[in-house]
């Protein structure tokens, strides 16, 4: 299934289906499953905190790593490449130090931030937002691991100036949203179909919204590496 959306094109599907049959875009912004049961742990994570978790997650989603093959895919398609959870899939990536990390200021029995890999010849770069900022202490999230938005727009701004932005994990479309806001044409695909209708539905109220004089990006040559 395929939406097309002013400045966005929404798949739903497997990404291993569909990121073959796509051009190659500016940057690949993304945040896969780790693999790691993380979120079947998110219930009981929330149980003891002042934080609740809204009744509409799936917890299973996490269960499998995606393969090897998947990642190969993603960065031939793609000039820059940012990854969430780079950290685990180590044994996929090759070495960079152009490691971006998230300061998530929680505290307590919480992670203190993540880390995203990117193929960027730069410096390790850090920003610092609590994961609920804007939630309503995480009641307004539409997906488990959902990313704060002004987090997403700071990675767009840590790919240099892409024009055209892909996440081929698009859960709930927050990189989406992110990409219009900033002018950006966005690519997005999503296998589960509850989150694939999150994400067109979040995407094409930023559509309406986006400033229609917001600053145009550069090419994306003027900023590379």
């Amino acid at each position: 299934m395929k939406v097309e959306l002013e400045n966005a094109t929404l798949y739903l599907g497997d990404c291993m289906d569909i990121l073959p049959t796509l051009d190659k875009v500016d940057a690949v912004i993304t945040d896969p499953p780790y693999g790691i049961g993380e979120s079947g742990g998110e219930k009981n994570r929330y149980k003891h905190t002042r934080f609740i978790t809204p009744k509409h997650f799936d917890f299973g989603w996490d269960s499998i790593r995606p393969e090897k093959a998947v990642f190969d895919l993603m960065i031939e398609s793609c000039n820059v490449f940012i990854c969430w959870g780079g950290n685990y899939f180590a044994d996929y990536l090759p070495p960079s130090m152009g490691w971006l990390y998230w300061d998530k200021i929680i505290g307590g029995d919480f992670s203190d931030g993540e880390l995203a890999y990117t193929n960027r010849k730069k410096a390790l770069r850090s920003f610092s937002i609590h994961p609920f900022k804007g939630l309503s202490g995480g009641k307004n999230r539409e997906h488990p691991t959902q990313k704060p938005l002004a987090l997403m727009r700071w990675c767009i701004d840590q790919a240099g100036q892409p024009k055209t932005i892909l996440d081929p994990f698009m859960g709930s479309g927050t990189t989406g949203v992110a990409a219009i806001q900033m002018g950006r044409k966005f690519i997005g695909i999503e296998r589960e179909p509850k989150y694939f209708d999150i994400a067109c539905k979040r995407i094409e109220q930023a559509s309406k919204q986006v400033d229609m004089f917001v600053e145009q990006p550069k090419a994306i040559q003027d900023a590379m590496f």
